[in-house]
């Protein structure tokens, strides 16, 4: 257990860190590069994000412009994993949040030790 969470919570985090942090890469991809680009990360990026942004279609704003759309989605993981995870694990918003940025910060920080 790090950060005296249960594995089961920190997986679950982990999932929706690495969700969210890709929604957040595919909206900053599509900034730069265009749809139709024949780049292998621009293509990997969108197969494993339509789906996600297709489910979450009828609660996304129709004036959001297209390459905006993934950060709306993002978004709602960031709302789960700040809000509703801690609230269900401890009764408490806001808490034993974002354990996969603890662990990618306290990596980069060892280089500078």
């Amino acid at each position: 257990m790090e950060y005296g969470l249960p594995l089961y919570i920190l997986i679950l985090d982990y999932i929706l860190g690495s969700i969210m942090w890709t929604l957040i890469g595919r909206t900053v991809l599509d900034l730069f590069i265009s749809a139709d680009s024949p780049m292998v990360i621009a293509r990997v990026f969108r197969q494993l994000t339509d789906p996600l942004i297709r489910l979450f279609d009828r609660l996304t704003p129709k004036f959001l412009l297209p390459s905006f759309k993934p950060l709306y989605v993002a978004w709602f993981f960031f709302m789960v994993r700040f809000y509703v995870i801690p609230f269900i694990y401890i009764g408490e918003m806001g808490l034993l949040s974002f354990s996969l940025e603890g662990v990618f910060g306290d990596f980069i920080k060892s280089f500078y030790r």
